[in-house]
């Protein structure tokens, strides 16, 4: 009895009433003798000889006191969540019928469930591993269409499958260099030293995406950053305030009215982006304002898309400098705003593409808003994303150990000290996918879930 779980979860739906919409609770119940304590309380069909996957109408009773009507469905290890018996009961939502449920459901022997305790049994009875389980918080986190997929792709399990692969490979070669150890006064040789040498570049080739793609997935998960650069008084507060729709920032003809970062996420075309309007780029004797400038040149630097915004030759001239200090790889777009007023002159041919817009009309605010998705889209369908803290850092963590083993064969070290960082790449392996997992892990993992998730 100890290990059965109870669980409640309340969804909206219709209903085929008068009063159209109705509030219904989920109660689930998995583990040891859960169908038949359910059975106890239940008066329609004897559930304890019903078969897996069926849905039965009845009472749920206390002693004589009818208490709600309810559907009850059943669940036959292994063909459930948990891989244990389980029973869902849909009853009406009523905070007081689901009160009297659990007391019910309690009383019977069952007991409530701790966070994330459901898709821990799943994981501990293998129903999924470890990335798959944390995967399911993902997905119930999920806020836009990117995140989900990303989400969706690890509970399928192809993250799973590579690591698995990854690590298999590296356990045929381990078990060679342990034997190796075996026969140490003989001077064998089991596992070929350049052999080895190509398979560690094989698994590094394969990791470094993997650990590259983190930026890209913690984006995803956090929203994309897009930072707005550029000199005071260009627009970059009617900007984001046209991105978003609302007046987020404060917009006066004053210069240097933004003195610190101000952002906001939202999702366009399935994708969250989180827009930050900086401090005017600027020299300036106020300390306030200083401090807002060096805040908007760290928010250009952790930024994934920068939009270089002018609105006259002088102000993009201004921006020049500083757009050579950006750093590869980051996604630049040159904007001009105020293109109703226009401006004379001719843009310098340095800037490349130019986007026309106008903040305050919304001309060109459609175009620029399908370049920055085209931008975000192309990378977010680019194979597997790592979008777990957790795993990019023991990812990081196999490639140092992996890097170890070429840096000892290279020294030409012995198969012992080979061996050992060979189980280290192989240890962070297995923590990632919980082959090898500790109660520690999963308190700390688990513990994140919501409860009975």
């Amino acid at each position: 009895m100890e290990n059965t779980v109870i669980h409640q979860e309340e969804a909206i739906c219709a209903l085929a009433t008068a009063n159209g919409v109705g509030a219904i609770a989920v109660i689930r119940i998995s583990g040891f003798r859960s169908v038949e304590i359910v059975n106890t309380f239940f008066k329609g069909r004897d559930l304890t000889r019903v078969k897996s996957h069926t849905v039965h109408f009845g009472t749920i009773r206390d002693s004589a006191e009818v208490i709600d009507e309810v559907l009850v469905t059943v669940f036959r290890s292994p063909a459930s969540f948990t891989r244990e018996d389980a029973v869902e009961i849909s009853c009406h939502g009523s905070d007081y019928i689901i009160r009297r449920l659990l007391k019910l459901l309690v009383r019977g022997g069952a007991r409530m469930a701790n966070p994330g305790e459901f898709t821990q049994r799943a994981f501990l009875n293998g129903q999924f591993d470890l990335v798959q389980a944390e995967a399911v918080a993902d997905l119930i986190a999920a806020d836009s269409e990117a995140s989900h997929r990303a989400a969706l792709q690890q509970l399928r399990g192809g993250f799973s499958k590579q690591l698995a692969s990854l690590r298999e490979e590296l356990i045929h070669f381990a078990s060679l260099v342990e034997l190796e150890l075996d026969f140490g006064e003989e001077d064998v040789e089991f596992a070929g030293r350049d052999d080895l040498r190509n398979l560690i570049n094989h698994l590094n080739d394969s990791l470094l995406p993997l650990i590259s793609s983190f930026d890209l997935g913690n984006a995803l998960k956090e929203g994309v950053p897009v930072a707005i650069i550029g000199a005071p008084n260009v627009g970059k507060s009617t900007l984001l305030n046209a991105l978003l729709n609302e007046e987020k920032a404060i917009v006066t003809a004053i210069a240097g009215t933004t003195r610190d970062v101000i952002e906001d996420t939202m999702v366009l075309g399935g994708i969250r982006f989180r827009f930050i309007d900086t401090a005017g780029i600027r020299e300036t004797r106020d300390v306030v304002e200083a401090i807002g400038i060096e805040r908007s040149k760290k928010a250009m630097a952790k930024a994934d898309i920068i939009l270089l915004l002018f609105d006259s030759e002088e102000t993009f001239r201004e921006l020049e400098p500083l757009a050579a200090e950006i750093p590869d790889g980051k996604k630049v777009l040159w904007v001009r705003n105020k293109v109703d007023l226009g401006f004379a002159g001719e843009k310098a041919a340095t800037a490349g593409e130019v986007r026309g817009i106008s903040a305050a009309t919304g001309e060109g605010l459609e175009e620029l808003k399908q370049q920055i998705i085209e931008i975000a889209g192309s990378q977010s369908q680019s194979g597997i994303i790592v979008t777990n803290l957790r795993h990019y850092e023991h990812l990081l963590k196999t490639h140092h150990a992996l890097n170890d083993v070429l840096r000892g064969l290279d020294d030409g070290v012995s198969g012992d000290f080979l061996a050992q960082d060979i189980r280290l790449a192989l240890f962070h392996l297995g923590e990632i996918t919980g082959a090898i997992v500790t109660d520690d892990l999963l308190a700390n993992i688990f513990s994140r879930f919501c409860i009975g998730k």
